[in-house]
């Protein structure tokens, strides 16, 4: 179509959903298209960006996020397009605008009533939520890593109930007194958050906390499949469980969760896991508001269903990138791209491409997953994962040092990817000057 349209305005490409696909998608978009002839608009719910993998040690404390969020405004000013802040609604895809909630401050009152923005193109980068698999309870018991705000208010429990147990034994010294996180999902959030707790509550005692320490800290993984980490190789696996059953987390595989009360979570075989803190990371789905968002085709997970350019197979004029996307590639034995960050950063490239195409006139390019293998952080204790998992038929196995500089590199990827290598470099040196000037744990 032509760059500015019959009636005089600009080509108006709208992405929702500023997480890591969605940001960098916006950010080429920005950055390589004419602001005199195309409109590039972000819209997202959130003022600023955290890489989602992160989330699990601002929930620890063992990362400021503050330091590490990337505010959209400032972003926009600089890369060339428009921040919009607000939640997604509906889409009105025969006006071809996207409607948007109103904007209601603290006290009640409305800052921004329902508005409509027209698009030429949409992109709905909008995420995953946790899938709690309609287990009674844990919607109001658990919390759910989808958020920085989530991690927060994670840290904040934790934080008090770290006070609580200290205060106890100062008081009376002979008590048994622990803070006791149940964590339900044996993948990388939960493996990774459980590592993370035990680092951060070895600091605790440097911070006013004399009398508390990791011993402690009652950590239970439970995980309903047979072992931990499924994306990985079964020796990998189990090196993680040797390491995290060190640290003093009791790793449960194999045990169903039927419920979850405020106190506690229950187990299909009987057994009730008491906790103050209940963390659900047992797997992601669409949010809610995308079934049939649209009247477009949604899979039973409500993740939008994408054909192999990522256009939505009922508008070509949708996209669909990151863990909001359901597309199943010929030969992938049936199974659907994973909800990883790589993912969402290979569709971030090819839709650029793509809507580049559409502009131009010119043949759209078919998605085609590499899939560059899985890497678990533990903490600071080690790294595991594997490695060119689409590459000499295999995988290969890493672990300790080199799997951390691996693990590392690809947040510092990212960090390039939205903000250049000059100042993507900056940030890296700023990252390790922190680790040595500021605090190791944030306690507010």
């Amino acid at each position: 179509m032509p760059r500015i349209r019959p009636d005089g305005k600009k080509t108006q490409i709208v992405i929702v959903g500023g997480g890591a696909g969605g940001l960098e998608l916006v950010t080429k978009l920005g950055a390589n298209l004419s602001a005199d002839d195309f409109d590039i608009i972000l819209v997202d719910r959130n003022s600023s960006h955290i890489w989602k993998p992160l989330l699990h040690e601002v929930a620890a404390g063992s990362l400021d996020a503050n330091l590490d969020e990337v505010g959209y405004r400032g972003h926009a000013f600089r890369w060339g397009y428009r921040y919009f802040d607000g939640a997604l609604e509906s889409i009105d895809r025969a006006a071809q605008q996207i409607i948007v909630a109103p904007i209601i401050d603290d006290d009640g009152s409305e800052v921004i009533g329902r508005h409509r923005i027209r698009y030429d193109y949409l992109v709905m980068a909008v995420g995953s939520v946790s899938n709690d698999f309609g287990t009674p309870g844990v919607r109001e018991n658990c919390i759910s890593l989808d958020s920085r705000a989530d991690a927060d208010r994670f840290r904040r429990r934790l934080l008090n109930q770290c006070l609580r147990v200290s205060r106890e034994m100062t008081t009376d010294p002979g008590t048994e007194s622990y803070a006791r996180v149940a964590i339900v999902g044996g993948g990388a959030t939960g493996v990774e958050l459980a590592a993370e707790l035990y680092s951060a509550a070895t600091a605790l005692g440097f911070y006013g906390l004399e009398v508390f320490d990791e011993k402690r800290l009652q950590v239970t993984l439970i995980e309903a499949g047979p072992r931990i980490l499924p994306a990985l190789p079964d020796k990998l696996a189990a090196a993680a469980t040797a390491e995290l059953e060190a640290l003093g987390v009791r790793v449960l595989t194999a045990t169903q969760v039927t419920s979850a009360t405020p106190t506690a979570i229950n187990t299909k075989s009987g057994e009730t896991i008491e906790a103050d803190i209940m963390v659900w990371a047992a797997g992601v789905k669409g949010a809610d508001f995308l079934h049939g968002l649209g009247g477009l085709e949604t899979s039973r997970s409500n993740q939008l269903v994408v054909g192999p350019t990522l256009q939505t197979t009922l508008d070509d004029r949708v996209f669909a990138i990151g863990d909001c996307a359901w597309y199943v590639p010929e030969g992938g034995n049936g199974r659907p791209i994973p909800p990883r960050a790589q993912s969402a950063h290979q569709m971030a490239t090819t839709v650029y491409h793509n809507i580049r195409a559409l502009i131009d006139g010119k043949s759209l390019r078919r998605f085609e997953y590499q899939d560059n293998g899985s890497l678990v952080s533990l903490a600071r204790y080690t790294t595991v994962g594997s490695l060119m998992g689409n590459l000499v038929g295999g995988r290969m196995a890493v672990e300790g040092r080199l799997a951390r500089l691996v693990y590392t590199s690809l947040y510092r990827m990212h960090l390039i990817a939205i903000h250049g290598w000059l100042k993507g470099i900056s940030l890296m040196l700023i990252g390790h000057v922190n680790q040595v000037v500021r605090p190791k744990l944030k306690l507010h």
